[in-house]
């Protein structure tokens, strides 16, 4: 009985409900609509990435973007010049950014506090360097072009269509959210979690920090690699902004406004960001400026964020009006 009560938490019951309005959001939305949703849970998953980071290890990152970048170049690359089909792609992106975040894991980690961000910061912007000047890989400045959405085997081309591509993002964001849940609900999590309060305790238990947080620094960089991977075909190209440091800027803005550390916060964040710059950008060309005064005041206002808030008026009264005393 009481398995079944968490099951059917309001909590829970708000994530079904929101699932079941994205599964049928392209029967009802219009077609700029659809699109606009399908960039908002590709950013939900990457800023969900960085909460993996920054919310459980508080593992600050200032060059998250190198993970999305990484992702959209391996995959748009592997797109053009080869045969592979657009799922084997994404995969193979994946991988690729998940891989390579060991190495630059294992470099930051040496570091803590504001030392390993400003690390971070460095990898990111030496990536976005190369991918500058490397022209015959990623075309410079003018990064690459026509990424196409190929077909799986057989010429299957389930993904091809716009209402297609928006469900295998919502499975992708679906299977990531489902995954990062498991894990900070595991051992694995206990350990990062408690990395955030007290590392120097946790290390005098007996726990090797420095691995945990290599692991879950690669972890992180592979959804966000693949949350990259996925806006490549989306969007049908992949320049070095996707690398630049304003964009790592945005996420960890994504992360503070939906609430770190509860994984769902970050893709409201990051639908906020998305929903909040087209609305403010249609008004006026300063749409940062106020903005940036909306940022503000989710910190002075509401450190926990939207996530926070939702939680705090919707799921707490209903948890007071249970107690025995509520009830008398």
């Amino acid at each position: 009985m009481t398995r079944w009560r968490a099951a059917l938490s309001p909590s829970n019951c708000a994530l079904l409900g929101a699932a079941a309005l994205l599964a049928l959001a392209p029967f009802v939305l219009p077609v700029y609509a659809t699109t606009l949703a399908t960039e908002a849970l590709i950013l939900g998953l990457f800023a969900m990435s960085l909460d993996l980071m920054v919310g459980y290890a508080r593992l600050i990152s200032f060059g998250h973007a190198a993970a999305y970048g990484l992702g959209a170049y391996a995959c748009g690359y592997v797109l053009l010049h080869t045969a592979l089909p657009m799922l084997g792609a994404i995969a193979a992106a994946t991988l690729f950014a998940g891989v390579l975040a060991i190495g630059i894991a294992w470099v930051c980690t040496i570091a803590t506090g504001v030392s390993f961000s400003m690390l971070t910061l460095a990898f990111a912007q030496l990536l976005y360097a190369v991918a500058f000047r490397w022209t015959s890989v990623t075309g410079a400045s003018d990064g690459l072009a026509g990424i196409p959405r190929r077909p799986g085997p057989f010429g299957l081309a389930l993904f091809d269509s716009r209402t297609g591509f928006y469900y295998l993002v919502l499975f992708c964001l679906a299977a990531g959210f489902l995954f990062c849940r498991a894990l900070v609900s595991s051992p694995f999590g206990a350990v990062l979690r408690g990395i955030r309060e007290n590392e120097a305790k946790t290390k005098a238990l007996g726990y090797d920090t420095r691995r945990y947080k290599i692991a879950v620094v690669a972890i992180a960089y592979a959804l966000g690699g693949l949350a990259g991977a996925l806006y490549a075909p989306f969007a049908g190209f992949a320049n070095t902004e996707l690398l630049f440091w304003l964009l790592s800027g945005q996420v960890l803005i994504m992360v503070i406004v939906g609430g770190a550390g509860t994984l769902v916060g970050p893709i409201l964040g990051a639908a906020f960001f998305l929903l909040a710059s087209q609305i403010l950008s249609a008004y006026t060309d300063s749409w940062a400026l106020f903005f940036g005064l909306l940022f503000i005041a989710f910190v002075l206002f509401a450190p926990e964020g939207i996530w926070g808030l939702l939680t705090s008026r919707l799921v707490r009264p209903k948890a007071r009006a249970a107690t025995p005393d509520a009830a008398a």
